[in-house]
């Protein structure tokens, strides 16, 4: 197995995962999107909130705000050793918002939410939640808690995971005759025209549409297009509550401890 980064940064990565089944690259997509714990609000305690938002589409749009999270400093209510429902400060982080809009509208946003531990807070300060109006009030507790994308999709740390075949372009240049049509149609500028010779300059992009072969004129068409159907190129995108190189490392973790708990039991085996 081999790991190229093509493109990274904090909040997404693209890179070239080669020498691999196509089970393994769906796998370790599969288990970014649903199996990588992170935080968001489960449960709200509403004390006061006159806006004109019902109490449970408040609750709804509260846990859909993306949080900042601390893999290292909290676990699983399932797995934390405190065995309580209500949680605890291994396995629970809390928020707070007390607003009141006085004499004059009031828009309510994540920023105004006060975390008991600033590590865990909203990836954005400017992601709306209510707007009150003059006199209306709102307060609240709110718990966050880790889980998965499985058991609910706002805990998904991902807002795009996807992998395509690595492409293959070939050109015979004994048959091309560097009449540029390819370029002109390919959405990908994955060719160009170099001292009137045709030559695949950026063979990565290439999305496997077929369009440089439809508009060639030549029959049959020199450009041939294929893919290697054990490398795929990648494109991770987080939410912002862990890195995409945190969620890409979580990802492969857990896909070791389901490899090595099906070796244990197949050991077990007569």
């Amino acid at each position: 197995m081999k790991i190229s980064i093509l493109e990274q940064d904090s909040d997404s990565i693209s890179f070239i995962l080669s020498d691999v089944s196509i089970a393994f690259a769906n796998a370790i997509r599969r288990i970014m999107m649903a199996e990588v714990p992170t935080m968001a609000i489960e449960d709200v305690m509403i004390f006061e909130n006159t806006s004109v938002m019902f109490d449970e589409i408040l609750s709804h749009r509260l846990g859909l705000i993306p949080l900042k999270t601390d893999l290292k400093s909290y676990s699983t209510p399932e797995e934390c050793d405190c065995e309580s429902e209500l949680g605890c400060n291994k396995c629970r982080a809390s928020f707070t918002l007390d607003v009141d809009a006085g004499e004059e509208s009031r828009v309510v946003y994540s920023g105004d939410l006060k975390p008991d531990d600033p590590d865990i807070k909203p990836v954005s300060e400017k992601i709306l939640i209510v707007k009150l109006a003059p006199g209306q009030k709102l307060k609240f507790e709110a718990y966050a808690k880790l889980g998965r994308g499985s058991d609910h999709a706002k805990y998904q740390p991902v807002s795009a995971s996807t992998y395509r075949f690595s492409p293959i372009v070939k050109v015979d240049l004994k048959k091309c005759d560097g009449c540029d049509e390819c370029v002109k149609f390919c959405p990908k500028n994955v060719f160009a025209i170099e001292n009137s010779r045709l030559v695949v300059k950026n063979e990565i992009n290439c999305i496997l549409c077929n369009e440089c072969i439809r508009h060639c004129p030549i029959e049959p068409s020199p450009i041939k297009i294929s893919w290697d159907d054990k490398s795929f190129i990648f494109y991770v995108e987080s939410t912002g509550s862990l890195s995409a190189k945190e969620i890409i490392n979580e990802a492969v973790n857990i896909l070791q401890k389901k490899a090595e708990l099906v070796i244990e039991h197949a050991k077990k085996m007569k």
